[in-house]
């Protein structure tokens, strides 16, 4: 999927496409004035203007006067990437001038997602543009975000928003700003953080509490049989999730956190085929989770699974607010958890100096103090590239004794020879200090017999020393002595149950112990841990899905 370009915001349709375009809509007659949708509502029509014109409005806040935040008229089409995941109206639209339009519904905008590639690209490229444009225009006061800074809640919201590109403000509570809008909302310091839209204003904030407001949560249906769900929205969840829904399979992808997974934590990706000049994890994810929702997936995040019940022909997710998701086969892609040092009062610092991720807000919150980075892998080394660029002076500890051994030849390279950089290597962490928030830390060097350690300024620790399975929520599936899911050829006899010999067959490719159930990505046993093995992985599962549905006469 190409970058939308800003142009692409203002697509010109030819006659033709406009008719095909109106095929899909209901024709409405309007006056100056009259409201097309308010902020709030559930879902929000594509509404294309035949003639008069619409305008797109923020709507008015506590402490907020009403804003344009954009124009359409005549052979234009309102909208943006709300359109595509679902999302609750966070918007106004009002006829600016009499005239004709036609209502596109949700319904009739998938026909159009589904029928005309041609017709849906040019639209799909609209919504993303708009979407980055509303990101950085008076839209973005749509959403407001108020907390402390640190701020471990605070900072949960704010990677929320910022991993759905949802436009909004962050706001730091104790500055004037932040003081005026806790006072126009009624809201004291022990309700932080809060949350504030057109509609409602969220106390205690967290994302699910967001997500719920903006219907960006699991929406569930009574009684509904999925084809796939997919536990898991890293790389190769959103693959399985690309895979699964542009061939027809009903897909909803369900993610504890947001979609991405570990990769979306990632600066920067070089080794990815096809982007010569490197893409952020962030951005190469984000594209995913469009491209998947494009075919018809659905994305639930925050979204956290309790228990897999894997007895019958019908597998039943269970989730942790109680609700019961039924599908035909699932694919498990919940990648593997940071782990973190055991060192006093870490949990103290965790989003207040300590990060398991290196992106443009992590970094913001560092400014360009000096940095600490833990870890000997890729991660830890782009991590400290990234934060070097941005004006901060890295160290980058490494518990072995050569760099080399599990990075990337060109990012050692790079590395050693970044002037901001300090390698050391054969070196731990070993003590936290601070009040709030992060202020310094202690490291010793293994290389040297009773070092008592040196203490170093560091306002951010980025901690990138490897992770273990996401597997405590599953039961019953054969995992290898590590907690990673066994597959396929990994099975042996013993760990196949009665079900296989009713089956008449050994697992496929990808599936684990349990029939129908599979495993991609890290929290696979054997898996490469590299971004495109991952999404390998969740593309190839998908025919072995296909496959297992078929061998039970579906």
């Amino acid at each position: 999927m190409s970058t939308p370009q800003p142009s692409d915001a203002a697509p010109i349709f030819s006659e033709t496409d406009w008719s095909a375009l109106k095929t899909y809509g209901i024709q409405q007659v309007t006056e100056a004035g009259d409201t097309l949708f308010e902020a709030g509502e559930a879902v929000g029509d594509m509404i294309l203007v035949e003639s008069g014109g619409i305008e797109i409005l923020r709507p008015p806040g506590s402490s907020e006067e009403e804003v344009v935040v954009a124009s359409y008229g005549a052979g234009q089409f309102s909208g943006e990437l709300n359109l595509l995941t679902g999302q609750t109206t966070y918007l106004n639209a009002r006829v600016s001038a009499p005239g004709v339009v036609y209502r596109v519904g949700p319904a009739s905008f998938r026909r159009l997602m589904d029928e005309d590639p041609d017709l849906s690209d040019v639209v799909l490229k609209a919504l993303l543009a708009r979407r980055e444009n509303l990101r950085s225009n008076a839209a973005a006061r749509s959403i407001v975000i108020v907390g402390h800074d640190p701020s471990a809640s605070a900072m949960a919201l704010r990677t929320y928003a910022a991993r759905q590109r949802q436009p909004h403000t962050w706001v730091v509570a104790g500055t004037p700003a932040g003081e005026s809008l806790m006072h126009a909302v009624g809201t004291s310091t022990d309700e932080l953080p809060v949350v504030i839209t057109a509609t409602t204003v969220l106390r205690q904030a967290t994302p699910s509490l967001l997500a719920e407001h903006l219907g960006l949560s699991y929406q569930h249906v009574e009684g509904r049989t999925l084809d796939l769900v997919v536990i898991g929205a890293g790389p190769a969840g959103l693959a399985a999730a690309v895979y699964g829904a542009s061939e027809g399979l009903q897909t909803v992808v369900l993610d504890a956190v947001a979609a991405g997974g570990q990769a979306a934590a990632s600066s920067r990706i070089e080794n990815y085929l096809g982007f010569t000049s490197g893409i952020s994890g962030a951005d190469l994810t984000g594209r995913a989770a469009v491209q998947a929702q494009k075919f018809g997936a659905r994305i639930a995040s925050p979204c956290e699974v309790a228990e897999l019940k894997a007895d019958g022909d019908i597998l039943q997710v269970m989730l942790k607010d109680g609700r019961e998701i039924d599908s035909r086969a699932v694919v498990i892609a919940t990648g593997a958890s940071y782990r973190s040092l055991p060192l006093a009062r870490w949990s103290d610092f965790e989003g207040a100096g300590i990060y398991y991720a290196a992106t443009e807000l992590e970094a913001r919150a560092c400014g360009d103090s000096p940095v600490a980075v833990v870890g000997g892998a890729n991660s830890a080394g782009q991590a400290a590239l990234y934060l070097a660029g941005r004006g901060s002076t890295v160290n980058l500890m490494v518990r072995g004794g050569d760099l080399a051994a599990g990075m990337s030849s060109y990012l050692a390279d790079r590395i050693t020879a970044h002037p901001a950089i300090t390698v050391r290597t054969s070196t731990e962490v070993t003590q936290l200090h601070g009040g709030d928030r992060l202020k310094a830390i202690t490291v010793r060097s293994k290389a040297i017999q009773g070092d008592a350690g040196t203490e170093l300024e560091c306002l951010g620790l980025f901690c990138f020393i490897g992770a273990s399975p996401a597997t405590d929520w599953l039961r019953g599936a054969a995992v290898d002595e590590d907690g990673f899911l066994l597959t396929d050829v990994s099975l042996g006899d013993d760990t196949l149950g009665r079900q296989w010999a009713e089956l008449g067959r050994r697992p496929l490719p990808f599936e684990t112990s349990l029939p129908r159930v599979f495993a991609t990505g890290d929290v696979r046993s054997g898996s490469m841990k590299r971004v495109a093995s991952a999404v390998g992985e969740g593309a190839s599962a998908i025919r072995s899905v296909h496959m297992s549905l078929n061998t039970v006469g579906v």
